[in-house]
């Protein structure tokens, strides 16, 4: 019973909507990952600063102020409609790795099936870059293959004009030259 629940809790693309890049890095924000263990994103970060040993900086970091505005105005939630409305203190962001550490932070079975599922969109988006990178890389070998067409169409095209240009030019004898064949009025 516990593994059906387990299983896709939310459906991945909902996920993978919530990893964005910054630094380099495929992150996701507190306040979302918070939403998905269904706590309070106090109560996340409060866990995370009992135990920041198991959180080095390629696992988790805050933004900078700069970073917080940009993402803000990026991810549309820039207006302030009400009070309370958006956190007044910069958010921390989490690596891959920072997620599954969470997970022995954050032990609740929801948490537990979030980060799996949570898991399997991180495993989503490395595979969508690899097929990115090899219709890349497929596109670049269809292009160098017609450029090199593109020459020997060339090279067609100007042999044509060769032989037509050559063939204008036989069409093009002398006229005061004696026709040969019968000739009825001579």
């Amino acid at each position: 019973m516990a593994k059906q629940r387990i299983k896709e809790i939310i459906p991945c693309e909902i996920i993978v909507n919530k990893i964005y890049i910054i630094r380099g890095m495929k992150v996701m924000l507190d306040k979302d990952l918070a939403a998905l263990y269904e706590v309070e994103t106090k109560y996340l970060k409060r866990q995370v600063n009992r135990n920041i040993e198991r959180f080095p900086e390629d696992f988790m970091f805050q933004l900078a102020k700069e970073e917080y505005n940009f993402l803000r105005s990026q991810i549309g939630t820039l207006e302030n409609t009400g009070r309370g409305q958006f956190s007044k203190f910069v958010p921390y962001v989490f690596t891959e790795q920072g997620v599954a550490m969470l997970s022995g932070v954050i032990n609740s079975e929801k948490a537990i099936a979030m980060n799996i599922t949570i898991m399997r969109a991180f495993v989503e988006i490395r595979r969508m870059a690899l097929n990115n990178k090899m219709i890349a890389n497929k596109l670049n070998q269809i292009e160098l293959k017609l450029g090199t067409h593109d020459e020997q169409l060339n090279q067609i095209y100007e042999a044509i004009e060769n032989l037509l240009d050559d063939k204008v030019e036989k069409q093009s004898l002398p006229k005061n030259r004696k026709r040969i064949g019968f000739r009825p009025n001579d």
